[in-house]
């Protein structure tokens, strides 16, 4: 066997040449793929995944006779690992609404960075479980990873579990003994050395709160805070209207898309509902053949940029220079302004430009969230130009209780921390002595106030300083409200009594406004009444928890004009030089308050795949002129650069990611944490240690070295990696389609239905199968964690991950299609196939794995004793085994959890995806009550729930009627590997795109 020095190479001039000489429909997973290296073949044709045998050192007989020995002993017994005792303990009074084993749905909304997600959640005898959009919220009942894997944070054992001065554990009522005094002091003083800082503040109640609170100390100040806020947009509207507004957008007649940089589709307030139009936009079928048009100018790819008919991969301050170009050729507000040549787009802007105006009104400008201010302002401009305003895009009052510039506002606590006049600093949620700007050095100046006090969820970097540390209760232990991303308010109630004892921000409020006996659902019950008063009030408020949402709150649309001259005052953008430095928050642990929690660390996250970690993302070009190279297939390591950028410096290994512009570094923030918990602590590099109060998004001027080290980075890019000769993906221009509607059909077609050995099976009421519209999937990753959450599936680690050994049910490839440097990009998530001649089946010695009477392919754990040859015999690779016990017996938090309608499996079993059988059974159970067959759409997967863009139909095939007879009726649907035969029940549809004829395919 070679070694890996003398394996064959990735060599990108190679590579750049082979593209130059393809000629059709080529895919690749990776550069290692594309390439065709030694690593990459042996890889993909594995038995098992790398590092499989359980012994570290090599085989050797002994070692193999012993295993042996032990699996034949104990092939009875599940998995060869006792499982603890666990004791029950019965009702003495069971609740009249309580009935064992079914469980309840409640609604509520989690809040997240200005925006809101409406929620139901599901509870067991009173414990959640699992969480799923509320299709009544603005939300439309999609869901994200981060409301996905929230009830993991819930039951958290690291989170702050005791209130404590000086790290003693103190009672809430010494607490308010010595927090009488300061208040009492303050007020004497008017309130002139208070100081409040808190997160972005959506609630109508917490608004009212600091309001009153704030009004006996008239020389008080209320900082906001939020690391991964939008503040290019406020200062976008500020520039453009004069005047803080809320910009909200409606893509249901949206016929051309630009964005700029904005990742609309898998990001920031309002994604959800947002992803959801879009995919409605494009949801071509036999019988509508119109789709809108997409264009996205980013400098790395996003889940927006996967969707893009025409992705132009740009540094991120070159977006600035696109967006001035583009301005101008659609006639809007520039000031004289004219935008430096730019080969890199020239070229794209008369096309994109004559689109835009010939859908003037049904046609949309969006700026990205961490674009600058004169982009957003741009932005404006052009839809007011394109006669956009009204249509397609909607101005309303801001949605924040206190709209500030949040920077001008910390820089201000700054001042005064450095001067001495703040006695009493309170800090609400956040961690700004992590995530603040590092010229700032809030870790140091925080310790200035005389007394500090602390309301967060964790003991983190905040609460070390503080003297004062006050546990937060979750989100789905306490009643508040938020506002979505369009102003409709949800009622939060709790599904929990706080598991250690933590207040809610309304109950802590309270108690400083001397009313500490007041509950939280006192506080907002009494806030609404006094919005509501009336002899209906109960019967109103109960519709609205029950609901989820407050009717008649969505902010009324505003009317605002593009002030003429804005872009006047401007300076020109000067060109950046040298290499350019992006920061964006993370697509898992987002801006590092989910650090500690294992679901989000190890998804695999959009485009790169990277799990337990961030890295210095580049493009190939980039990397081939440092020299430098990315994580192998083989040991993972990556090169390690040195990074400077103004006074700081830090350590990254490289990832290289084809798509990526020229010429920038980009760098998630979210990790390098000291105080996350013992799951987060340590984990990857810290951002926020480069990142200044003048370049919160970019900037260039940014120094990279190679330092010789090299550093472990996982991806799951190449894991699982099926051949990519075969027909995985299959995607069409809209063009084509319209001319030859069978051209997929014709391409994939399956051998002769009789022409296979398996004795065929008759399926007499339901036959279960799905569809999934590639079309629509954005590689969101919200699939994979529902799944995670439903079906009990365990976190396994790093180095686990990286011995090929991740337990996700379900996963999404990324398949790339042309130049390394500006390829297509393209989703395919992949569960069970739940094949009609399934490979699997006819191997397993035990007959752990067997076809159902409804066509699925079911698992008996039981019977399982883990010979693997099942996963040997999957060409799809769908199949995790459980080598070690993964799953945390011990912590009694963990335990609440668990979905009680699936089984915790432990060592030695072989799972995958079941469709939700447990869904299955339940809907099939309360049909049979009713007389009655299921109804179609009464069973949602937990993928297909969470989708945002309905990419995923699950149903009945024996129904022709059923949606999903529907989608495998198009003469877009095909089976993956069809040619092989396993008449697979999961197909696709095709990835379709709309190009612009005048830009091609470039």
């Amino acid at each position: 066997m070679k070694k890996p020095c003398e394996a064959k190479k990735l060599d990108l001039p190679g590579v750049r040449a082979m593209l130059e000489k393809a000629r059709g429909r080529e895919y690749w997973r990776s550069l290692e793929d594309l390439a065709e290296t030694d690593e990459f073949q042996e890889l993909m044709h594995r038995e098992f995944p790398r590092y499989a045998s359980e012994w570290e050192d090599g085989p050797s007989r002994r070692n193999f006779m012993k295993l042996m020995g032990a699996s034949l002993a104990l092939a009875g017994l599940t998995a060869c690992t006792r499982q603890p005792t666990e004791l029950i303990t019965p009702y003495v009074r069971q609740p009249e609404e309580l009935v064992p084993g079914r469980a309840l749905f409640f609604a509520t909304a989690m809040p997240l960075g200005g925006g809101a997600t409406g929620l139901l959640v599901e509870s067991h005898e009173g414990r959640p479980t699992k969480v799923e959009g509320n299709p009544d919220h603005p939300t439309l009942g999609a869901c994200d990873v981060y409301a996905q894997a929230s009830v993991l944070g819930l039951y958290d054992p690291d989170r702050s579990q005791a209130l404590t001065f000086e790290n003693e554990i103190r009672s809430w009522g010494a607490f308010l003994s010595a927090i009488k005094d300061a208040m009492t002091e303050q007020k004497a003083k008017g309130g002139a050395g208070l100081r409040i800082l808190s997160e972005t503040v959506t609630s109508p109640t917490l608004a009212d709160q600091m309001q009153a609170l704030l009004a006996p100390y008239p020389s008080a100040k209320w900082h906001q805070w939020e690391p991964a806020g939008g503040h290019g947009a406020a200062g976008g509207a500020r520039l453009g209207f004069g005047e803080p507004v809320h910009t909200t957008y409606d893509l249901t007649g949206a016929q051309v898309i630009v964005s700029l940089d904005a990742d609309f589709l898998g990001s920031g307030p309002g994604w959800l509902r947002y992803a959801r139009q879009f995919s409605a936009g494009r949801r071509v079928r036999d019988s509508q053949m119109e789709m809108n048009r997409l264009y996205v100018v980013e400098p790395m790819p996003t889940p927006t940029g996967t969707k893009a008919d025409h992705r132009l991969a740009l540094r991120a301050a070159d977006v600035e220079q696109f967006a001035w170009s583009l301005a101008a050729a659609v006639g809007a507000e520039t000031g004289g302004h004219s935008a430096t040549p730019n080969a890199a787009f020239d070229k794209w802007i008369g096309p994109i430009a004559r689109d835009l105006q010939k859908h003037r009104g049904s046609s949309l400008v969006m700026a990205g969230e961490q674009q600058s201010s004169a982009v957003h302002a741009l932005a404006h401009s052009m839809n007011a130009a394109l006669g956009n305003v009204g249509k397609t895009v909607f101005y309303t009052e801001p949605v924040e209780a206190k709209p500030v510039d949040q920077v001008a506002s910390l820089q201000e606590l700054a001042k005064d921390l450095d001067t001495g006049a703040v006695d009493v600093l309170l800090i609400l949620g956040g961690n700004p002595a992590y995530d603040a700007p590092v010229e700032l050095g809030m870790a140091a100046r925080l310790k200035k106030a005389a007394l500090r006090i602390r309301w967060g969820s964790y003991d983190d970097e905040t609460s070390e300083l503080c003297q004062w540390h006050l546990p937060a209760a979750h989100y789905l232990e306490c009643w508040s409200d938020c506002r979505a991303h369009d102003g409709t308010v949800t009622i939060m109630q709790p599904l929990i009594a706080p598991l250690y004892g933590g207040k809610s921000v309304h109950e802590v409020l309270s108690m400083l406004a001397g009313q500490p006996e007041r509950s939280g659902y006192d506080i907002v019950k009494g806030y609404w009444n006094g919005k509501h008063a009336g002899a209906d009030f109960e019967h109103w408020w109960r519709k609205c928890v029950h609901d989820g949402v407050v009717p008649d709150t969505k902010l009324a649309a505003k009317t605002v004009t593009v002030r003429a001259g804005w872009a006047a005052s401007l300076p020109a953008a000067a060109a950046p030089s040298g290499l350019e430095v992006v920061f964006r928050p993370d697509p898992g642990v987002y801006d590092g308050r989910f650090a500690n929690n294992g679901w989000l660390q190890e998804l695999s996250k959009p485009i790169t795949k990277l799990t337990w970690d961030n890295a210095a993302i580049m493009s190939p070009a980039t990397a081939r002129q440092y020299g430098l190279r990315g994580a192998d297939l083989v040991e993972s390591m990556a090169d390690v650069v040195e990074l400077e950028y103004k006074d700081a410096k830090l350590r990254a290994p490289v990832f290289i990611q084809p798509g990526h512009a020229d010429g920038s570094i980009t760098i998630h923030l979210g990790y390098g944490r000291t105080r996350a918990g013992h799951v987060g602590n340590h984990v990857g590099l810290n951002a926020y240690q480069m990142r200044t109060a003048a370049a919160l998004w970019q900037d260039s001027g940014l120094k990279m070295r190679k330092t010789g080290d090299q550093y472990m980075l996982v991806s799951t890019q190449n894991e699982h990696a099926m051949d990519t000769r075969r027909h995985l993906v299959e995607r069409a221009d809209i063009e084509e389609y319209r001319k030859n509607p069978k051209v997929i059909e014709e391409d994939v077609a399956p051998p002769p239905r009789g022409l296979t050995l398996y004795p065929g099976f008759p399926y007499q009421n339901y036959a279960w199968g799905m569809a999934i519209d590639l079309t629509a999937c954005t590689g969101c990753g919200a699939c994979l964690v529902a799944c995670q959450a439903e079906n009990n599936i365990a976190v396994v680690g790093k180095l686990e991950v990286h011995h090929g050994r991740h337990m996700n049910w379900l996963r999404v490839d990324s398949y790339y299609h042309g130049d390394a440097n500006k390829p297509e990009i393209y989703n395919q998530p992949v569960p069970c196939m739940q094949c009609e001649n399934a490979p699997c089946e006819l191997v397993c010695p035990v007959q752990a794995t067997n076809h159902s009477s409804e066509g699925l392919n079911d698992m008996v754990y039981n019977r399982c004793v883990g010979t693997r040859y099942c996963a040997n015999n999957c060409p799809y690779k769908v199949r995790r085994f459980n080598f070690f016990l993964y799953q945390d017996w011990t912590t009694a938090s963990l335990k609440l959890q668990r979905n009680p309608d699936v089984s915790v499996r432990s060592r030695g079993v072989m799972e995958k995806c079941t469709y939700c059988v447990q869904r299955i059974n339940r809907a099939k159970i309360d049909s049979e009550k009713e007389d009655r067959k299921v109804r179609d759409g009464e069973i949602l997967t937990a993928c297909q729930q969470a989708c945002p863009t309905e990419a995923i139909i699950f149903g009945n095939i024996n129904d022709p009627k059923s949606r999903v007879s529907g989608m495998k009726a198009q003469k877009t649907n095909y089976g993956l590997l069809a040619d092989l035969n396993t008449r697979p029940r999961t197909t696709y549809l095709a990835a379709l795109r709309n190009p612009n004829p005048e830009i091609g395919q470039g």
